[in-house]
């Protein structure tokens, strides 16, 4: 019971560490559209994280592990580089049609598609009462996004472009999650990363346009080298989740993400920082209420494994 204990606690930190980075890209991301595009910025971010990381695998002494791969596990991992490079760059894309806590929000499907991808890779089982939590899950995004179902309208017209956008980025982002977890017998998540942001490095430096970083300001910078370190522990502090938490799990604790990105948002709207940039979303009761079934479902979702099975050993 302590030994698993001990790995909801690790699992616990390593996810909410994740997300709490993740709920703060959204908004770094609309900021740089100003001065870079998203092929450009997805090769700077890959570009610092394999400096970084090639250094800490050096000196963990994990740079071993790539000898024993074969053929198929290389195959694996280029396909889990071009899904993590679609999943970027096309939520970058989608940040032109949706504020970042609507495009969060928007995202977390990627639990739902994450959650079935486990029982369908990994016989990872759900419960009657965590497949009601994920439909309660589903009914409070389809709460929150009510305001647009007019599809004759404008406004929800575009809207709708982004919803389509994210969800092609979701599903890759799933598909490279997926693999990562098939890989974490052969190589740790950092080694996975590496070869990500290495292949990433190469795959899309002949679609980046270089010249924006001579046009860039100091205050550029700073947006972009955040990005780059978003990445490094958000993705890290995931893959580190994924080794001691079941992929449904971490799916659903994910789902939390959009209640970080729009608590950022309202406060950097309310303070008046990027003003005309970043705004806050016009919250109703039936998108208040949404949000709060999302959260509560992913509550559920964490919490009764951890209370069936303190019954049961207290049982045995």
């Amino acid at each position: 019971m302590n030994s698993q204990f001990q790995q909801f606690k690790l699992g616990l930190f390593f996810a909410t560490t994740a997300i709490l980075f993740w709920g703060m890209l959204p908004i770094a991301l609309k900021l740089s559209a100003g001065f870079i595009d998203p092929i450009t910025l997805t090769w700077f971010r890959f570009f610092i994280a394999f400096i970084v990381s090639i250094g800490l695998q050096k000196i963990s002494g994990n740079l071993s592990q790539f000898r024993d791969l074969v053929l198929a596990d290389w195959g694996k991992l280029t396909l889990a580089a071009i899904f993590s490079l679609t999943n970027y760059i096309t939520f970058v894309y989608s940040l032109d049609y949706l504020q970042p806590g609507p495009a969060q929000l928007n995202f977390q499907t990627a639990p739902f598609f994450l959650a079935f991808g486990g029982m369908l890779f990994f016989k990872e089982r759900l419960s009657a009462l965590q497949m009601t939590c994920f439909a309660t899950l589903a009914l409070g995004m389809l709460l929150f996004f009510h305001p647009y179902l007019d599809f004759s309208d404008q406004q929800s017209s575009n809207v709708w472009i982004g919803i389509i956008i994210v969800q092609f980025s979701a599903l890759s982002w799933v598909c490279y999650a997926l693999i990562q977890k098939l890989l974490i017998s052969r190589l740790t998540p950092g080694n996975v990363l590496l070869y990500i942001y290495g292949a990433g490095i190469l795959l899309i430096a002949p679609l980046s346009d270089f010249s924006h970083f001579s046009q860039m300001k100091s205050d550029h910078w700073v947006i972009a080298m955040f990005c780059a370190v978003n990445t490094l522990i958000a993705y890290g502090c995931f893959g580190q989740a994924m080794k001691y938490w079941p992929t449904a799990q971490v799916g659903a604790m994910l789902a939390l993400t959009p209640v970080f990105s729009f608590t950022f948002t309202a406060i950097a709207a309310s303070i008046g920082w990027w003003s005309g940039i970043i705004v806050a979303s016009d919250l109703n009761t039936l998108a208040v209420i949404g949000i709060m079934l999302i959260v509560f479902s992913v509550f559920a979702v964490q919490l009764l494994p951890m209370f069936r099975k303190k019954s049961a050993s207290q049982k045995n």
